[in-house]
């Protein structure tokens, strides 16, 4: 007996334990309606009357004493009709009752009536779960007013048939009143695709296709759509846009930009696949499907890429490209990065530059040329400074040396006059030269045998050449062209070649031929001579400065730099050209572009020396320099001339207010009076004198020396001065004062 109540006992405690587990309230009634037992968890959720539970507690004293005390708010204030309905109605199956405290929790109460005639009773506290319904029905509930009031076309649909749930009032104008969401797709098949690529990802974005509205009119849209659980159930919620104005916008900017004259590209930045090209595009590049094609070197287009991602854009970036022809030019490209449909995108403007840069090129030249002619013009002040100083003594010297030779008959005495003389005169050409370098136009122009020309040159460069193992080879046909020019500068041109190159092949060892050469070149007027050797060139790095005056490679005393320089001066000088070949592998090769001579008739040389004698003829002399004027004067006198000779203009003008001169000689640059002040009170006293008057000076570069010789018309000779010139000079005056009398 002891036993059994200690197994009934276990068995309760085991019950107890159970129900004690329970996360919901529990009690058990008997078939009396009296609380046998409840757990820890049914006190709770009864607080307001869990001082009367107790075992054998009576069901309706549990259920009036609830009514008095206002636990549930639908008893307060019909607390008596609250406890009979609820006695009337007696103890029955009761399945997820809903009870709401006036505290604000509610319970989820169930009545389950056992086979003995009593009854259970669980609760759960259901208050969380009905706040988060509440909050989440009010959430709808504004969710679904505020896309009610907006203008986006969405709609939710169950994935498989399509059945739509919900649509905003925009997607019901624009699909009308479908029950199905399948009826918006034009292909059934574009849905499939589509729902396979949402079901892979979760969402889509963008997705561009064709769909159908209310009217069954189709219209380009692209879509966005998301995965979400709704009720438990998986749906698609959609959002639509209408592309039919941007499509139309994007048809008129294509429309525009096709017609518009510039070549406006548009590719994607890393596959370079052509999005939009122009016409003028098209027209540069072909119908190309990558812009990595334009390119002619490929590293270049990622070099562009890495600094245009860097900077964002680039303007006139100059790139080497290749043409639809496959020619290679330099254009300049100005770009920038976009983001269009969600990709990286470079929008560009490329323009040819081979016209500008054939330009750019022509400009540069031709600054070079003015640079050069520039200092040309410096150099020509410079050496018509030192010209001007050196003329007087040279005059001196040439003068009587000449004077003593055709005096002197003793052989010695005669030699070192020759001696003397040739150095003189060497002098004088220097001097001649300098002034050449100085001149803007050539300082006598007859026509020139080109021919000729170069034979002297190559003769003298023959005799001169101190190396035998060089030969000179000349390519000159018979039928070459005259040209316009002093013959002795051109002569000296194609002589300084010769000599720069020899002494290039003598100096490296290199080369052992200089080839002369000339062709006519009809169509530009022109003839060309070129001075080729077979040496070892001009370094690329010196090229741009061979023409600059005194500039020179070689060493201290062995060059001054003067010779290439009086080559351009010289050449310009005569309408031409000199130019180095750079076309040459090696080498060095000249090109000089000389004019053609016009065709002149044949005329009568005059003799030159018109009147053989000067006897009785009176002539006065004028120069600052003293030594200049006294040998002007004894050549005069030597040749019959009663000859006064002065120091200053003031003093020659008093000479003529008291005699009568036959021949006027006067220098132009004196301190007071000068050779402009002379001219002027001879257009005014003396105008008779104009005709008997010449200068001799040694300043033929100064403006005002140039003015003073085109406003008067009067011959002059340029200093130094030989005995020969002065007497065709003289003699010319008295022809010609004689032809006016005669006539």
């Amino acid at each position: 007996m002891a036993n059994d109540l200690e197994e009934i006992e276990k068995a309760r405690d085991l019950l107890r334990d159970a129900i004690e587990s329970l996360k919901e309230g529990f009690a058990l009634y008997d078939d009396d309606r009296r609380l046998v037992l409840f757990n820890q968890r049914y006190a709770e959720m009864n607080k307001g009357v869990a001082d009367l539970l107790e075992p054998g507690l009576d069901w309706e004293i549990l259920m009036r004493e609830t009514a008095r005390r206002g636990i549930y708010a639908d008893a307060i204030g019909n607390e008596q009709q609250w406890v009979s309905d609820r006695l009337a109605n007696g103890v029955e199956f009761i399945q997820d009752f809903e009870l709401t405290e006036t505290d604000g929790r509610t319970y989820l109460v169930s009545v389950h009536p056992t086979k003995f005639g009593g009854f259970v009773v669980t609760r759960e506290d259901i208050t969380e779960r009905k706040r988060a319904e509440v909050e989440e029905r009010d959430g709808d509930l504004l969710i679904r007013k505020v896309l009610d009031a907006s203008s986006a076309v969405v709609t939710m649909a169950r994935i498989g048939d399509g059945q739509i749930l919900y649509r905003t009032p925009a997607a019901l104008q624009m699909f009308g009143p479908s029950r199905s969401a399948r009826q918006h797709y034009l292909n059934p098949e574009e849905r499939a695709d589509f729902i396979t690529l949402l079901l892979a990802d979760g969402r889509v974005d963008d997705y561009k296709l064709d769909l159908v509205n209310a009217a069954g009119k189709v219209f380009p849209a692209a879509i966005s759509s998301q995965l979400i659980d709704y009720k438990g159930e998986e749906v698609i919620v959609t959002s639509v846009i209408d592309l039919t104005v941007q499509k139309e916008a994007d048809a008129l900017i294509r429309q525009v930009m096709e017609a518009y004259p510039a070549a406006i590209n548009m590719t994607h930045a890393d596959t370079g696949k052509v999005l939009f090209a122009t016409p003028e595009i098209k027209a540069l590049f072909g119908e190309a499907e990558s812009s990595k094609s334009y390119y002619a070197d490929p590293n270049e287009r990622d070099r562009y890429l890495r600094d245009l991602r860097q900077a964002g854009a680039l303007k006139d970036r100059r790139m080497e490209f290749i043409d639809a022809n496959g020619r290679t030019f330099w254009g300049a490209d100005s770009s920038r990065l976009i983001e269009f449909n969600g990709e990286e995108v470079i929008v560009s403007n490329t323009r040819d530059l081979t016209d500008e840069l054939a330009i750019e090129a022509e400009l540069e030249k031709q600054r070079e040329l003015l640079f050069q002619n520039e200092k040309m013009s410096a150099l020509g002040e410079l050496l018509a400074g030192v010209a001007h100083e050196l003329n007087n003594p040279l005059s001196v010297v040439v003068g009587h040396s000449l004077m003593l030779k055709e005096e002197i008959t003793d052989p010695d005495l005669t030699v070192r006059i020759e001696k003397i003389g040739n150095a003189a005169e060497r002098c004088a050409k220097i001097v001649k030269t300098f002034l050449a370098m100085a001149r803007q136009q050539p300082g006598k122009i007859e026509q020139v045998d080109v021919r000729s020309m170069i034979e002297t040159a190559a003769d003298v460069a023959g005799y001169g050449s101190t190396s035998g193992e060089i030969s000179i080879e000349l390519n000159l046909p018979a039928d070459l062209p005259a040209i316009a020019g002093d013959a002795d500068q051109l002569t000296q041109v194609v002589l300084n070649l010769i000599i720069n190159a020899e002494q290039a092949l003598t100096a490296s060892g290199t080369g052992d031929r200089i080839v002369l050469s000339a062709e006519a070149k009809p169509t530009a007027g022109m003839v060309e001579v070129t001075v080729q050797d077979n040496g070892p060139g001009i370094p690329k790095a010196i090229r741009p400065r061979i023409f600059e005056p005194f500039f020179t490679t070689k060493e201290v005393g062995d060059g001054t730099g003067i010779g290439l320089a009086f080559c351009h001066r010289i050449v310009l000088s005569h309408g031409g050209q000199i130019r180095l070949d750079q076309a040459q592998n090696s080498g060095s090769c000249f090109r000089i572009s000389l004019p053609a001579a016009a065709a002149q008739d044949d005329k009568t040389d005059e003799p030159d020396d018109p009147i053989p004698t000067f006897v009785k003829h009176r002539a006065l002399v004028v120069d600052d320099e003293v030594e200049v004027g006294e040998l002007n004067a004894e050549i005069l006198r030597k040749e019959g001339f009663h000859v006064d000779f002065v120091t200053s203009g003031k003093e020659a003008l008093s000479r003529l207010q008291t005699a009568n001169y036959d021949i006027f000689l006067s220098d132009m640059n004196m301190p007071g009076v000068d050779g402009r002040k002379i001219y002027e009170a001879l257009m005014d006293s003396f105008p008779e004198m104009l005709a008997k008057t010449a200068y001799v000076t040694g300043d033929t570069m100064g403006e005002s020396s140039l003015g003073l010789l085109e406003e008067s018309g009067l011959p002059y000779l340029e200093k130094p001065v030989s005995p020969s010139e002065l007497r065709i000079l003289v003699g010319k005056l008295l022809a010609d004062q004689k032809d006016q009398s005669d006539g």
